[in-house]
């Protein structure tokens, strides 16, 4: 499994570049594919659609029991909401554990990209949380968001918003601003490290009169947050 990291080139890691050279077939999502296309026009390219990831991972075990390299793609990294765990459950599937060597090889995720544009959001103790709710019970989402504001973590929200999923979002501000303040710094990250990146630093009482899509990450500071000349900053707790 290879983490593309955001999509742009020189946020590659350099053992992710080498193990797409190093495969033989090329197995992904035609979406996160077309990322690195050039770098994989001369292989045996599987690409498929949006919730086919058992499929892929079926796929990509079988062929590798064949004797071939596959490389899995993911962008971001493939054991943050990725797949490497569907690639190692499909390995149990198939009882393959003595006949499949697997490697995961970490990339950039979303969160960290995204804090890196804003400044230094993510410098204390944070929870990582999807608000799509294709796999996971709404209600199993918002009692995580709940126990990640109480105890005060900087919350990175992924998937906050889509076409059809309009009125989530909402139903979590109104339940962070029962555990923080309406002036708490939320960052808003379109496109994180890729092409066509957008920033901005906006409130919990006023973010939603931004644009929020399913290529936004938004951060949402703790109790410490602050902004700065522009700069989003969760403080670490030295002594200066």
């Amino acid at each position: 499994m290879i983490g593309l990291g955001p999509g742009n080139r020189d946020q590659m890691t350099g053992r992710a570049l080498q193990a797409i050279e190093e495969s033989d077939i090329i197995v992904g999502y035609h979406t996160y594919l077309k990322l690195v296309e050039d770098l994989i026009a001369h292989k045996d390219v599987r690409a498929s659609g949006m919730r086919k990831e058992v499929d892929r991972a079926y796929l990509a075990v079988d062929l590798a029991i064949e004797g071939h390299k596959v490389a899995v793609i993911s962008s971001g990294d493939p054991g943050v909401y990725g797949m490497a765990g569907v690639i190692l459950e499909a390995v149990q599937l198939r009882q393959a554990q003595e006949k499949v060597n697997v490697e995961v090889i970490p990339g950039v995720t979303s969160a960290t990209a995204a804090a890196a544009a804003l400044g230094a959001p993510l410098m204390h103790d944070f929870a990582i949380i999807s608000l799509s709710d294709l796999l996971t019970p709404w209600d199993l989402i918002l009692r995580r968001v709940e126990n990640a504001a109480t105890a005060d973590f900087v919350i990175a929200l992924y998937n906050p918003k889509s076409t059809k999923r309009v009125h989530q979002i909402e139903e979590v501000q109104q339940l962070l601003l029962k555990h923080r303040p309406a002036s708490t710094p939320v960052g808003i990250v379109r496109n994180a490290r890729r092409a066509g990146e957008e920033k901005t630093v906006s409130t919990l009482g006023e973010f939603l009169n931004h644009d929020i899509d399913m290529f936004t990450v938004l951060i949402i500071g703790n109790s410490q947050t602050y902004t700065k000349d522009g700069w989003m900053i969760t403080p670490r707790g030295y002594r200066w």
